[in-house]
């Protein structure tokens, strides 16, 4: 299946972009002197153009893996936030909270980090303060997904707009299957994802760690006789497990 370089998020504003630019260079070109002005604004377009279609990207990540546990990042970017909290809006419980912030340059597409089913997908109103700041995850506009994987162990990952973004789409709907190497939705702009994971679950990232969407393994869940077991969350490790096999990206 041959997968499209831009995401479909912005054909349409790239379409207006071309549409905008031309509308102001053509007018420039016929009636304003000296001919040095439009070359400034015609260099000046090209360049906003460029930006545009670059961040409206879409590469094409297939990642195999052979452990269904394996927790994937859902974003790229770099990991801001490591740390057990209190989420109030879903499990009312604590939680391992793993946040990646996604600056303006980063592939803002959004990919489902595990397998399962959807359960709840919310979008609630709110803020748009910097996305790196830690309460961004409560008062920012933001939509939640809860997925539910085959062995019956509950994530949530929780898409935050930040202060440039102004749009959050979501493809996930409850009763949808959640599957690896497919977008669950797309922030534009500067944004953040968090991801609420079971206290033992292990990780393989570091805060300050830059990851890539699809790509980067994050954590893994525990088994149910690891879950019996453990008593408290694991520190952070930063070796990567072996068991990926390859992923491979077109541009």
């Amino acid at each position: 299946m041959k997968h499209p370089r831009i995401h479909r998020e912005g054909r349409g504003l790239i379409v207006g972009t071309v549409l905008l630019l031309f509308l102001i260079n053509v007018p420039i070109y016929l009636f304003v002197q000296p001919q040095w002005i439009f070359a400034i604004t015609l260099i000046l377009a090209a360049m906003l153009l460029v930006f545009v279609t670059y961040f409206f990207r879409n590469p094409v990540r297939v990642l195999e893996i052979d452990d269904p546990n394996f927790i994937i990042a859902p974003a790229d970017g770099r990991v801001v936030v490591i740390e057990p909290t209190e989420e109030n809006e879903y499990f009312h419980e604590k939680k391992l909270q793993v946040s990646i912030f996604m600056s303006p340059f980063n592939v803002h597409a959004n990919w489902y980090p595990i397998e399962g089913t959807v359960l709840v997908s919310e979008h609630q109103k709110g803020r748009h303060k910097g996305a790196w700041l830690p309460k961004s995850s409560t008062e920012n506009e933001r939509s939640l997904v809860v997925i539910e994987t085959p062995s019956k162990i509950q994530i949530a990952v929780r898409q935050v707009a930040g202060a440039m973004a102004r749009r959050i789409v979501t493809y996930a709907k409850p009763g949808h299957q959640a599957h690896r190497n497919t977008h669950l939705g797309f922030i534009k702009l500067g944004s953040r994802v968090d991801m609420y994971l079971p206290l033992d679950t292990e990780m393989f990232v570091t805060v300050g760690e830059a990851v890539r969407g699809n790509e980067t393994i994050i954590a893994r869940l525990a088994d149910e006789k690891q879950a019996k077991e453990a008593k408290a969350p694991k520190a952070p490790k930063a070796a990567k497990p072996k068991a990926i096999k390859k992923s491979t990206e077109k541009v």
